[in-house]
C-alpha cells in the first residue's frame, strides 16, 4: 500500500489531505507541531479507514525538524511515495515594519522546508521510478502585493523547475494555487478580517481544495488552480501589470 507524507496535518488543508488520501487507500505519515492533535487525527482516521497512520512532530520553522522529517522521506525501507508540502502560514503584517523573527520562520515554512524536504524524498522516488510531490502554493502567486505572495511565487516556480528535471523518471510534481479557502488559516490576528470582507461566494472549502489538487496529481498536472472562478482571476493576474497588483494589499494572503 503505497504512503504520503503530509506537513502541516493538524489542521485545515493538511488534515483534509489525510482524510482524503486515507480515504482513497493511503497509509500516512502526519507531520507537525503539536502532538495531540496529531495523535487524535491518527486515532480517528485509522479507526474510520483501517490504514496504517504513522505521527511525527516536527517543527519545519527549525533545522532540527526539517532534518527529522527529510530523513524519513529518505528511508528507502519505508518508501513514501507522495509527499505533500502543505505546512504554513502568514503573518498577516507588512515586511517593513513586520518582526524579522516571523519573517524568518515563514520564509524556514514556506521555502526552505519544501525544498529541503523535496530533495530527501526525490532520489529514492527516481530510484523506484515513481512517485509524486504537491506542493501547496497560492493564488496570490499571481500577485506582488505581499512577501507571503513572493514566498508563494517561489513555491510555484520551484515546482516548474523539478517538472524539467524530473521529466522521464516517472516522479511528478504539482503545484495548487488555491485561493481564500475556510480554514483555521484565516483565525490569526491580521488575517480574520479576510471573513469580514470578502463575501461567501468567493471563499472555497477545503473539500474542494484538496479533491483538485490529488485530481491534479493522479493526472499529473503541472498546475491546479481550484474552482474556474479562480482559475480566471488567475489567469488575469497573471497578464496584469505588476504596478497594479502591487497595489491590491487587501487581497493579501489566501490558504
Amino acid at each position: 500500500m503505497a504512503t504520503a507524507l503530509v506537513t502541516g496535518a493538524s489542521a485545515g488543508l493538511g488534515e483534509e489531505f489525510a482524510w482524503q488520501l486515507a480515504t482513497a487507500g493511503h497509509d500516512l505519515v502526519v507531520v507537525a507541531r503539536t502532538r495531540d492533535r496529531l495523535s487524535e487525527l491518527a486515532e480517528v482516521v485509522t479507526s474510520a479507514t483501517g490504514v496504517a497512520v504513522e505521527v511525527l512532530v516536527a517543527d519545519l520553522a527549525t533545522p532540527e525538524g526539517r532534518e527529522t522529517v527529510a530523513a524519513r522521506l529518505a528511508d528507502d525501507a519505508r518508501p513514501i511515495s507522495l509527499l505533500v508540502n502543505n505546512a504554513g502560514f502568514a503573518t498577516g503584517r507588512g515586511f517593513v515594519f513586520g518582526e524579522w523573527e516571523e519573517e524568518a520562520a515563514m520564509i524556514d515554512v514556506l521555502i526552505t522546508a519544501p525544498a529541503r524536504l523535496t530533495h530527501g524524498a526525490l532520489p529514492g522516488m527516481i530510484e523506484r521510478g515513481h512517485g509524486a510531490i504537491l506542493n501547496v502554493s497560492s493564488i496570490a502567486a499571481h500577485l506582488g502585493d505581499s512577501t507571503y505572495a513572493a514566498h508563494k511565487r517561489w513555491v510555484l516556480e520551484f515546482t516548474n523547475a523539478l517538472v524539467g528535471e524530473l521529466r522521464g523518471t516517472g516522479v511528478t510534481a504539482t503545484a495548487v494555487l488555491p485561493g481564500l479557502t475556510r480554514t483555521e488559516f484565516h483565525d490569526k490576528p491580521g488575517l480574520d478580517h479576510y471573513r469580514r470582507e470578502f463575501p461567501d461566494a468567493v471563499w472555497l472549502s477545503a473539500e474542494q481544495v484538496v479533491s483538485a489538487a490529488l485530481t491534479g496529481v493522479r493526472r499529473g498536472s503541472v498546475t491546479v488552480t481550484p474552482s474556474v472562478r479562480y482559475a480566471t482571476a488567475g489567469a488575469l493576474a497573471r497578464i496584469t501589470p505588476k504596478a497594479l497588483t502591487r497595489r491590491m494589499g487587501s487581497m493579501g494572503p489566501r490558504r
